[in-house]
């Protein structure tokens, strides 16, 4: 992905996309008047050659883009077959031209996602399934040798609809100064989330008016500390969400208790003064948090920005009876549209750079976009030991890939809908203007009511 536009503003900018235009394209795709229409900026067209072409469209740009034009010219020497070509489309304009080309019969035949949708796209009709075209030996390797969060996830009604290709997963960044500075042992990281709250209250700084200069640790964001608690979104067995539960009201009361309790006007404040979230204007590179719960990409950052930083990389610890190694995730995908002129060719490009045939060649391109690994093979992989030699911090990421407590994105056709929700609640009760109790109560309302909804427009 771009490291990083944040969940919130990427879930917003997809709903508005999707709910404009999804029942546009859909109703295109069904209609027996549907007109044909033209993707904009259409990939170029192959030069002349005996190769079938098959068309890409990804969203990576500046310092990634030479990644992945490697991982195109890899592909393209590797056989005589296929040529792929590549076209960067704009990540703003991404899913209104995705969707746009498919309900004109003129999508590309391959295509990089990271929009929470799979499951709207699949129920509309958008996307190839992927399973059926696996061979014996990949589907075994598939499911039995990946990590959970690779193969449980892009699936919809039994169907896998995207093959994950990037985890974000979340831990702890600490700076081990800091905890010196306080009298703490920097080697025994808090083994559970209540020690690591009150940790904090000692890290903390406030200046001569009792200002907040420095915040030990804030725990921040329902969906990143819910699956710790046990929680989700989402019930495998039932095939429903599961929303106002036990443990996603502790998840929540816990938010808001610990922002109470170092005081709510405080936090704001605190909050308001920070810099931007991107790059060297980080807050944890200036201080501002001596423990911060922040995804994998950080790392590379880091070493951008703050090559001198000391600071080391912990998994968020569980409260007294939840879960360890648990994490919230947003996934990235490989898709084949429906209607692609040359799938079989779109699909050999998949397998050769998601390493589902060769997880160790495949490293090598995970590591050139500081991406986790997909399974042990790649984890244990040449490659990969070269890049964790090289960036030693990542070793805690890889830990919670491996997890079996890795909470993605409910695999419902309302999915970005869901996000913005979950957002929007999150919200309501750190500003105190909803109890946890009836924050989720409104989740759970508010989310029925959008089923509803799409039942009286036949979407379900």
């Amino acid at each position: 992905m771009t490291r990083r536009t944040s969940d919130a503003s990427r879930g917003r900018i997809g709903a508005i996309a999707i709910a404009v235009l999804l029942p546009v394209a859909i109703g295109l795709l069904l209609s027996s008047r549907a007109r044909l229409i033209t993707a904009a900026n259409p990939p170029p067209v192959a030069a002349a050659t005996k190769r079938i072409p098959v068309t890409y469209w990804h969203m990576w740009s500046g310092q990634w883009q030479p990644a992945m034009d490697e991982v195109v010219a890899d592909f393209n020497a590797s056989q005589d077959k296929y040529e792929v070509i590549a076209l960067q489309v704009p990540y703003a304009q991404a899913d209104a031209k995705f969707m746009m080309a498919v309900a004109g019969g003129d999508p590309p035949d391959v295509m990089a996602q990271w929009t929470q949708a799979i499951s709207t796209w699949s129920e509309g009709g958008i996307l190839q399934p992927l399973e059926t075209r696996m061979t014996p030996e990949e589907r075994r390797f598939f499911e039995q040798e990946t990590f959970p969060v690779i193969h449980e996830n892009g699936w919809h009604k039994g169907h896998l609809y995207g093959l994950v290709m990037s985890v974000d997963l979340y831990a702890c960044y600490y700076r081990p100064d800091d905890f010196r500075k306080a009298g703490l042992d920097p080697d025994k990281f808090p083994e559970t989330l209540e020690e690591l709250t009150a940790i904090g209250r000692k890290l903390d700084q406030k200046d001569a008016s009792g200002r907040l200069t420095r915040l030990g640790f804030l725990p921040q964001g329902f969906t990143n500390y819910a699956p710790s608690f046990g929680g989700g979104f989402y019930d495998a067995t039932t095939g429903k969400t599961s929303l106002d539960t036990d443990a996603n009201r502790r998840a929540m009361s816990y938010l808001v208790d610990t922002s109470k309790a170092i005081g709510i006007e405080k936090v704001r404040r605190f909050n308001s003064g920070l810099k931007s979230q991107n790059g060297a204007a980080w807050p944890f590179i200036d201080g501002s948090f001596a423990v911060a719960l922040d995804g994998e990409w950080r790392v590379l950052q880091l070493a951008k920005y703050a090559p001198d930083l000391e600071y080391r990389v912990a998994p968020l610890p569980p409260p007294a009876g939840g879960k360890r190694l648990a994490s919230f995730s947003n996934t990235g995908f490989l898709t084949i549209p429906a209607g692609a002129k040359h799938s079989e060719g779109a699909w050999a490009f998949i397998k050769f750079w998601s390493g589902l045939d060769n997880p160790e060649r495949a490293a090598k391109y995970s590591t050139s976009f500081g991406w986790l690994p997909s399974s042990p093979r790649m984890a244990n992989s040449p490659d990969y030991r070269a890049f964790l030699k090289k960036y030693p911090q990542y070793e805690a990421f890889v830990t919670l890939a491996a997890s079996p407590n890795i909470v993605t994105t409910p695999p419902v056709p309302y999915q970005l809908f869901l996000l913005d929700r979950l957002i929007t609640v999150d919200e309501l009760a750190m500003r105190g203007a909803l109890t946890p109790t009836q924050a989720l109560a409104k989740l759970t309302s508010d989310t029925e009511q959008e089923k509803g909804r799409r039942k009286g427009l036949g979407y379900e």
